[in-house]
């Protein structure tokens, strides 16, 4: 059986008025890790929040599908529903609300009334996971995220990832802040969803990331837009030679800086 295909055509975002993307397309599917890269302001974070349904960002061209659905016309509990998962760069803090109870109730909203996970089995899947990414399980009775290591917040997104289980996961920046140790079991832990069910977008400013978790492709953005994709040898590239080449080659002008929430 196929995965999931979110396809992204011709994406135009607002914030106040000001045009961050200008025109993305972008096609994930099941099975393949996509990397997308590039300088800051230039429309990275803007494209995952836009995707999930941030209220700050402003869709005034374009469209998002899920499978032929339309993710744009969902609200933002739907497109998670869906089957779409944002891993946040700065996960909130919830008080009053376990990691535990969180991660149960939303596992039990992408199911089907009568169908809701048992204790038993979801107590099972929460250690094995907690084991797997090296996280104290005293951690899952703890307010979600509250007083939190920024370590700890990026351990916390992976975990719901392995436990929801989504079609397409977008992982905004989740390898920053993080040591080498930390890395190396968030990426672990990305790793283990790899099959031909699962697709992945991570933004990344960096090829650390993508020594542990190798893409099928690597986007370049830059002014809003993707403007080269390749393999990893590019990613690589850009590791050792920056982004001007890219600007050269292209004929592309000074990047300006834009205001991202």
């Amino acid at each position: 059986m196929a995965g999931s295909t979110l396809e992204i055509k011709n994406l135009h975002v607002e914030i106040e008025g000001n045009e961050i993307l200008k025109g993305v397309d972008l096609t994930i599917k099941g099975g393949e890790f996509h990397a997308v890269m590039g300088p800051n302001g230039t429309g990275k974070s803007t494209l995952a929040s836009a995707i999930m349904g941030h209220p700050s960002y402003e869709i005034t061209e374009g469209s998002v599908h899920l499978d032929g659905k339309d993710v744009l016309e969902m609200e933002v509990d739907e497109r998670a529903r869906a089957g779409l998962f944002l891993g946040m760069q700065y996960p909130s803090e919830i008080s009053g609300v376990t990691t535990s109870d969180f991660l149960r109730s939303s596992i039990n909203a992408r199911r089907e009334e009568g169908n809701e996970i048992s204790l038993m089995k979801f107590i099972k899947e929460m250690d094995e996971a907690l084991d797997y990414l090296e996280i104290d399980k005293n951690m899952a009775q703890r307010y979600l995220n509250e007083g939190f290591s920024g370590g700890e917040k990026k351990r916390n997104e992976i975990l719901q990832l392995m436990l929801l289980k989504p079609e397409i996961a977008i992982l905004d920046e989740i390898d920053s802040g993080l040591d080498i140790d930390a890395l190396k079991v968030v990426s672990k832990g990305i790793n283990k969803l790899r099959d031909e069910q699962f697709g992945c977008l991570i933004i990344t400013h960096y090829q650390r990331l993508l020594n542990y978790i190798t893409p099928d492709k690597v986007h370049v953005m830059m002014q809003g837009r993707v403007v080269k994709s390749g393999g990893p040898e590019l990613a690589q590239r850009l590791e050792s030679e920056g982004y001007d080449w890219i600007k050269e080659e292209l004929g592309i002008e000074e990047e300006t800086v834009e205001q991202e929430v």
